[in-house]
Protein backbone atom coordinates (compact mmCIF):
# COMPACT_ATOMS: atom_id res chain seq x y z
CA UNK A 1 0.00 0.00 0.00
CA UNK A 2 2.68 2.46 1.03
CA UNK A 3 4.69 1.51 -2.13
CA UNK A 4 1.76 2.36 -4.27
CA UNK A 5 1.20 6.29 -2.50
CA UNK A 6 5.00 6.82 -3.14
CA UNK A 7 4.91 5.98 -7.11
CA UNK A 8 1.80 8.36 -6.82
CA UNK A 9 3.84 10.94 -5.42
CA UNK A 10 6.56 10.64 -7.72
CA UNK A 11 4.48 10.46 -10.37
CA UNK A 12 3.30 13.95 -9.06
CA UNK A 13 6.58 15.69 -8.40
CA UNK A 14 7.33 14.39 -11.92
CA UNK A 15 4.24 15.52 -13.94
CA UNK A 16 4.66 18.84 -11.87
CA UNK A 17 8.55 18.92 -13.08
CA UNK A 18 7.31 18.35 -16.53
CA UNK A 19 4.66 21.20 -16.28
CA UNK A 20 6.91 23.57 -15.02
CA UNK A 21 9.87 22.77 -17.63
CA UNK A 22 7.17 23.48 -20.25
CA UNK A 23 6.16 26.47 -19.07
CA UNK A 24 9.62 27.97 -19.28
CA UNK A 25 9.94 26.62 -22.64
CA UNK A 26 6.77 28.44 -23.46
CA UNK A 27 7.77 31.70 -21.87
CA UNK A 28 11.21 31.62 -23.69
CA UNK A 29 8.89 30.99 -26.68
CA UNK A 30 6.25 33.81 -26.25
CA UNK A 31 7.34 36.08 -24.25
CA UNK A 32 8.48 39.42 -25.70
CA UNK A 33 11.81 40.62 -24.46
CA UNK A 34 14.89 39.51 -23.16
CA UNK A 35 14.32 40.42 -19.66
CA UNK A 36 11.06 38.26 -19.66
CA UNK A 37 12.43 35.29 -21.12
CA UNK A 38 15.23 35.49 -18.61
CA UNK A 39 12.77 35.44 -15.78
CA UNK A 40 10.33 32.56 -16.89
CA UNK A 41 13.34 30.35 -17.75
CA UNK A 42 15.03 30.71 -14.54
CA UNK A 43 11.88 30.28 -12.56
CA UNK A 44 9.57 28.14 -14.17
CA UNK A 45 13.03 25.76 -15.02
CA UNK A 46 15.06 25.75 -11.78
CA UNK A 47 11.46 24.81 -10.20
CA UNK A 48 11.14 22.48 -13.07
CA UNK A 49 14.72 20.80 -11.86
CA UNK A 50 14.30 20.96 -8.47
CA UNK A 51 11.34 18.59 -8.52
CA UNK A 52 12.72 16.65 -10.92
CA UNK A 53 15.69 15.70 -8.38
CA UNK A 54 13.09 15.36 -5.72
CA UNK A 55 11.30 12.69 -7.64
CA UNK A 56 15.11 10.66 -8.17
CA UNK A 57 15.47 11.26 -4.23
CA UNK A 58 12.03 9.60 -3.76
CA UNK A 59 12.59 6.76 -6.46
CA UNK A 60 16.10 5.56 -5.58
CA UNK A 61 15.77 5.94 -1.93
CA UNK A 62 19.70 5.96 -1.61
CA UNK A 63 21.24 8.13 0.73
CA UNK A 64 23.99 8.34 -2.23
CA UNK A 65 21.86 9.50 -4.80
CA UNK A 66 19.96 11.55 -2.52
CA UNK A 67 23.01 13.60 -1.44
CA UNK A 68 23.53 14.05 -5.26
CA UNK A 69 20.34 15.34 -5.94
CA UNK A 70 20.89 17.85 -3.19
CA UNK A 71 23.78 18.76 -4.50
CA UNK A 72 22.20 19.31 -7.88
CA UNK A 73 19.52 21.41 -5.93
CA UNK A 74 21.64 23.47 -4.51
CA UNK A 75 23.87 24.23 -7.93
CA UNK A 76 20.65 24.87 -9.75
CA UNK A 77 19.33 27.21 -6.93
CA UNK A 78 22.67 29.70 -6.93
CA UNK A 79 23.72 29.29 -10.18
CA UNK A 80 20.45 30.01 -12.46
CA UNK A 81 19.85 33.47 -11.00
CA UNK A 82 23.01 34.89 -11.17
CA UNK A 83 23.60 33.55 -14.39
CA UNK A 84 19.69 35.06 -15.44
CA UNK A 85 21.23 38.05 -14.00
CA UNK A 86 24.72 38.47 -15.69
CA UNK A 87 23.06 37.72 -19.12
CA UNK A 88 20.15 40.11 -18.62
CA UNK A 89 22.54 43.16 -17.49
CA UNK A 90 24.72 42.43 -20.30
CA UNK A 91 22.07 41.81 -22.92
CA UNK A 92 20.52 45.43 -21.44
CA UNK A 93 24.13 46.90 -21.56
CA UNK A 94 24.52 45.92 -25.51
CA UNK A 95 21.34 47.34 -26.04
CA UNK A 96 18.75 44.99 -26.11
CA UNK A 97 15.62 46.45 -26.91
CA UNK A 98 13.20 46.07 -23.80
CA UNK A 99 9.34 45.38 -24.45
CA UNK A 100 7.71 48.71 -25.28
CA UNK A 101 5.30 48.65 -22.45
CA UNK A 102 7.67 48.27 -20.15
CA UNK A 103 6.42 50.55 -16.78
CA UNK A 104 9.94 51.32 -15.43
CA UNK A 105 13.11 51.11 -16.57
CA UNK A 106 15.43 52.05 -13.64
CA UNK A 107 18.55 51.55 -15.76
CA UNK A 108 17.86 54.40 -17.86
CA UNK A 109 20.62 57.42 -17.95
CA UNK A 110 22.74 55.66 -15.23
CA UNK A 111 25.06 53.49 -17.48
CA UNK A 112 27.38 55.44 -19.56
CA UNK A 113 28.36 53.31 -22.49
CA UNK A 114 32.40 55.23 -22.74
CA UNK A 115 33.18 54.14 -19.28
CA UNK A 116 31.17 50.88 -18.69
CA UNK A 117 30.24 52.41 -15.40
CA UNK A 118 26.55 52.34 -13.88
CA UNK A 119 25.79 54.70 -11.31
CA UNK A 120 23.23 54.43 -8.39
CA UNK A 121 21.82 57.34 -8.69
CA UNK A 122 22.70 58.52 -5.26
CA UNK A 123 25.78 60.07 -6.05
CA UNK A 124 26.67 63.48 -4.54
CA UNK A 125 28.09 66.57 -6.78
CA UNK A 126 31.46 65.84 -5.59
CA UNK A 127 31.62 62.50 -5.72
CA UNK A 128 30.26 62.81 -10.02
CA UNK A 129 33.26 65.46 -10.14
CA UNK A 130 35.64 63.24 -8.70
CA UNK A 131 34.49 60.22 -10.87
CA UNK A 132 35.41 62.02 -14.14
CA UNK A 133 38.39 63.39 -12.63
CA UNK A 134 39.84 59.88 -11.47
CA UNK A 135 41.54 57.46 -13.53
CA UNK A 136 38.52 55.08 -12.06
CA UNK A 137 36.16 56.52 -15.66
CA UNK A 138 38.40 54.82 -17.58
CA UNK A 139 36.65 51.68 -19.60
CA UNK A 140 37.89 48.32 -17.62
CA UNK A 141 36.93 46.75 -21.13
CA UNK A 142 38.26 47.88 -24.37
CA UNK A 143 36.58 46.66 -27.39
CA UNK A 144 37.97 46.68 -30.40
CA UNK A 145 36.56 46.61 -34.46
CA UNK A 146 37.74 45.08 -36.68
CA UNK A 147 38.27 47.33 -39.93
Amino acid sequence: MTETILNWVIALFMLSSGIFTLLAAVGILRLPDLMTRMHASTKAGALGVALMMIAAMLHFNDLVVMAKALAVIMFILITAPIAAHAIGRAGYFVGVPIWVNTVKDELFNRYDSDTHRLRSGLETEEELKAMKTSNKDKPRIRVTTKK
